[in-house]
């Protein structure tokens, strides 16, 4: 399937003026970058000499990023800390000009940071510093007030899932229900945890591994992948299921019975942090701009495939994803 450049404008154009509730896990990304020479006299390690450190948004805030990068509007709603890293996610929010009066400042857990410490454009080793307990009943109860005060001048839900404890059922439930009742769209990117609560939402974007996970079995074949799918749609009774199969492509299950695999194109994969947060950004932007469900599903694709390639986590560029297109 392939999309007109006049199409394509014509989505960018509709991006602008849409607005989009990202619901989920926020937290930081910290990057240190330096270069490794030696080994420690210590222990069997590398020793990096640090040159020099960065801050990115990660997680449900990485998806709101990406969402004002292309043009949209987006509300944050989740949780952070009473702390520094709580304090800095909010300014570079507010410097990618995306809202963050939905962020609920919870002083008993801390920000969700992840430190990653790369080396000659390799990660070399991964810390988190999180609390995964449920957030607690009242930080629940503000985070729907904020859903329910904004429904009506938002287009679209996403549920971002890194079960980190702020998505709870009865949120889960709470969210699909409003964005039902006002005709919104509504997307899911799941984890293990939840994966079977996102029932009557409008597409279920999970990654190849999640979906194992989550059924039991291994999924050798093509014919397991497209088995999963159809059993995907009719347990959650979704509208569309967007299984994301890495170097494979993607598979489209939508509730008429089609299915459509949307191949992936070769290129240097530099770092796969983030793809997932740009994808779904990306296939719910074009969703509220009006797009089909297959022409999302595409554009979402190249978005991913684009980001892969520069280390580090970094939104998708309209000018980019225009740019992939041309060479359709």
């Amino acid at each position: 399937m392939t999309i007109s450049k006049q199409r394509i404008e014509q989505l960018f154009s509709g991006i602008s003026g849409k607005r989009i509730a990202v619901i989920g896990d926020v937290m930081i990304d910290r990057y240190i970058w330096g270069n490794v020479s030696r080994i420690s006299p210590e222990a069997p390690v590398p020793v990096v000499e640090v040159e020099s450190e960065s801050t990115r948004l990660g997680g449900a805030a990485n998806v709101a990023h990406n969402i004002a990068s292309l043009g949209a509007q987006t509300l944050l709603i989740g949780v952070a800390g009473d702390d520094a890293s709580g304090r800095e996610m909010i300014k570079i929010l507010a410097e990618q000009h995306a809202a963050s009066t939905g962020i609920i400042i919870d002083p008993t857990r801390p920000t969700t940071v992840k430190t990653r410490v790369i080396a000659h454009s390799q990660h070399v080793v991964r810390i988190d510093s999180e609390e995964k307990k449920d957030v607690d009943i009242s930080i629940q109860k503000k985070i729907v007030a904020v859903l329910q005060n904004s429904i009506d001048a938002i287009d679209g839900i996403i549920i971002e899932d890194y079960n980190k404890g702020v998505i709870v059922k009865d949120l889960i439930y709470a969210a699909i229900d409003l964005a039902r009742k006002h005709n919104k769209v509504i997307t899911v990117d799941p984890k293990f945890n939840n994966f079977f609560e996102y029932k009557n939402v409008s597409v279920f974007k999970p990654n190849i591994k999640e979906t194992e996970e989550a059924l039991g079995k291994k999924l050798r074949t093509e014919e397991d992948v497209l088995a999963a799918g159809r059993s995907l749609l009719e347990k959650l009774n979704v509208e569309n299921v967007l299984v994301t199969r890495s170097e494979k492509g993607m598979n489209l299950f939508e509730k008429n019975g089609s299915v459509t695999h949307i191949p992936t194109r070769a290129r240097d994969v530099a770092d796969v942090s983030g793809a997932g947060d740009t994808v779904i950004a990306t296939l719910t932007a074009m969703l509220t701009a009006g797009a089909s469900v297959r022409e999302a599903a595409i554009l979402a694709k190249m978005a991913g495939g684009i980001v892969v390639g520069e280390v580090g986590i970094v939104p998708i560029r309209p000018e980019q994803l225009l740019a992939e297109t041309e060479s359709m």
